[in-house]
């Protein structure tokens, strides 16, 4: 996009999205990141590269008097010397090549009809309705092929995050995700942040400054009680555990289905210190992608049981898992994990929650992190699967952990009956 008609200075968060060659960008950023300066440079260069006269330039904010206090002055700073005439009661600045920008608000949907538009910008795209992009402003765009960015802080996984998710997956190139957070802005003092930091919720300041899409969480595992270990331990024994979901035929996947579940195999060294993960490895395959991954990772820690969670995907693996085993002449055997009867929720605090608290899980550092601690920390919100999580659970289910029987009197023969600490059974 030229930017000749007159200067634009950005920062360099700003510079990358300008730069971008997608149609539709969306921008997951921090308070104070500098996003209505971007857009106010973004409306004034598209306004003045218009190729028609009756082309229209929208600002939208969720409301129409968001729309004037965040833009209207602004839009006059920047675009000094391009603007000919503005009228304060419609909202509306005509630029120097007669083409028209004009602030609006989402709460009044009528008024965003009827135009042909050439670029629009959503602003805090989470606050709005998507019917509004869906039915009115994407079919607006189609006479003159125009563009749009979604700009906005997240509030919890709505719409926008749906948005970006799918822009982030490229699989549409008309569509390009971004993220920052309030440490982008480099004007912003950081003294600053770091005291909003100090006096405002974990949660909030993530969503608010670092622009996270996490939902609001039910503390029930807290980012305190997290470790990691620097490295693995020598004394112990390597468990498997799955935890499988649907599979799908790879030429039929898309990103309507990406955020299905996926099958979790939590791959555990289980100590007299606690547990060791190794790995949680993830993913959405097809059923023989499944038993590779699951055979794989059973060839790389040959663990003392390999646990598989007990229903109809269990019973469809058991096949190639066989064969792969045969063809291989490495033979293992599978217990069937069970629910025991319990809730899911209930399931997963008694095994994990007390060892988490009392550091006697550390994790391995891998790319796996990310996910597993998004659903951790959010667990047991139905805006986040908990398919890592629920794998990790399984651990406590086929594990043995008595190393040392130094502490149990002689007498006391059936190890089987033990108790655990933490789960209480």
């Amino acid at each position: 996009m030229s930017s000749t008609a007159f200067d634009v200075s950005l920062i360099p968060w700003q510079q990358t999205v300008w730069d971008s060659s997608a149609r539709f960008n969306v921008i997951a950023a921090g308070r104070r990141c500098g996003k209505t300066q971007f857009v106010a440079n973004k409306l004034l260069v598209k306004g003045l590269t218009c190729p028609s006269r009756t082309g229209k330039v929208f600002y939208i904010a969720p409301t129409q008097g968001q729309a004037r206090d965040l833009m209207w002055d602004l839009l006059h700073e920047v675009g000094e010397g391009l603007i000919t005439a503005s009228h304060i009661n419609n909202q509306t600045v005509t630029l120097i090549n007669g083409v028209t920008i004009a602030l609006k608000g989402a709460d009044n949907p009528k008024n965003l009809r009827g135009v042909s538009l050439w670029y629009c910008a959503l602003d805090e795209y989470a606050d709005m309705k998507p019917e509004i992009w869906e039915q009115i402003l994407r079919p607006a765009l189609s006479d003159l092929e125009g563009e749009a960015d979604f700009i906005g802080t997240p509030m919890g996984r709505n719409h926008f995050y749906d948005l970006y998710m799918d822009a982030k997956l490229g699989d549409d190139p008309d569509f390009d995700a971004h993220h920052y957070t309030s440490w982008d802005n480099p004007f912003l003092k950081r003294t600053e942040i770091e005291a909003a930091k100090r006096s405002m919720s974990s949660h909030n300041f993530r969503q608010e400054y670092e622009a996270s899409f996490e939902a609001m969480g039910s503390a029930m595992f807290e980012a305190d009680w997290v470790r990691f270990a620097e490295e693995e331990p020598q004394i112990g024994d390597w468990y498997i555990t799955v935890d499988p979901a649907g599979f799908q035929d790879a030429a039929k996947a898309s990103n309507k289905n990406s955020r299905l579940d996926e099958t979790a195999i939590a791959c555990v060294k289980v100590g007299p210190d606690g547990w060791y993960v190794g790995d949680i490895i993830h993913g959405r395959w097809t059923l023989d992608e499944t038993a590779d991954k699951i055979f794989a990772a059973v060839v790389k820690y040959r663990p003392l049981k390999v646990g598989i969670e007990r229903g109809i995907a269990q019973q469809a693996i058991l096949s190639p898992l066989q064969n792969l085993m045969r063809r291989n002449r490495r033979h293992f055997n599978i217990e069937l994990l069970t629910h025991g009867n319990q809730k899911k929720t209930d399931r997963i605090m008694w095994a994990l929650q007390g060892r988490f608290e009392h550091g006697d899980i550390e994790l391995s550092t891998g790319d796996w992190n990310v996910t597993f601690l998004d659903q951790l920390y959010q667990f047991p919100s139905k805006l986040t699967h908990d398919d890592l999580v629920d794998a990790l659970a399984y651990i406590d289910q086929l594990a043995i952990e008595i190393y040392d029987d130094s502490d149990y009197d002689d007498d006391f023969d059936d190890w089987s009956d033990s108790v655990d600490e933490y789960a209480g059974y």
